[in-house]
């Protein structure tokens, strides 16, 4: 018979880990039925968002940029770019002033789709959050410093 395993929190319900995983789950399984038709998962979508924000204020935006605004590991946003470029969402050309670098940008095609799949995901987030009407704010305020805090970890 093993031993009894012990456990800080009394019920899975008092574990924000535990949580916070069975909500990202769900979420995850609400945005991939709104993907798939796009052609893109979450983590395509999430990059492609990354590469959206920073070419705001940059033409010339970098894988290495791209990780640091997902707060994801570079060797993945490697691969997930190359998958991307492969389905002529994105170019990769050379940088001007590091060679090492490549300057990543949406195509016509990447930035037709990223414009319909923020739609889809935000429409899916409206609808996903909506029980939290007020206390959105201050629910996104609390996961905005819970990444602040962390992310360097």
């Amino acid at each position: 018979m093993p031993k009894k395993i012990e456990f800080h929190f009394k019920d899975p319900l008092d574990s924000p880990g535990y949580l916070l995983g069975q909500l990202t789950m769900l979420w995850q399984r609400k945005l991939k039925r709104v993907l798939d038709p796009l052609d893109l998962t979450h983590t395509q979508f999430a990059l492609l968002c990354a590469l959206a924000w920073r070419s705001r204020e940059s033409d010339n935006v970098t894988q290495v940029d791209i990780a640091n605004q997902s707060n994801a590991d570079r060797m993945m946003v490697s691969k997930v770019l190359r998958t991307l470029e492969e389905k002529k969402f994105i170019t990769r050309k050379g940088h001007q002033t590091d060679t090492r670098a490549k300057t990543i940008g949406l195509t016509e095609l990447g930035e037709t789709v990223l414009q319909k799949a923020i739609i889809s995901v935000e429409n899916a987030d409206l609808e996903f959050f909506a029980t939290l009407n007020k206390d959105l704010p201050g629910f996104n305020s609390n996961m905005a410093s819970l990444i602040e805090i962390n992310k360097n970890d």
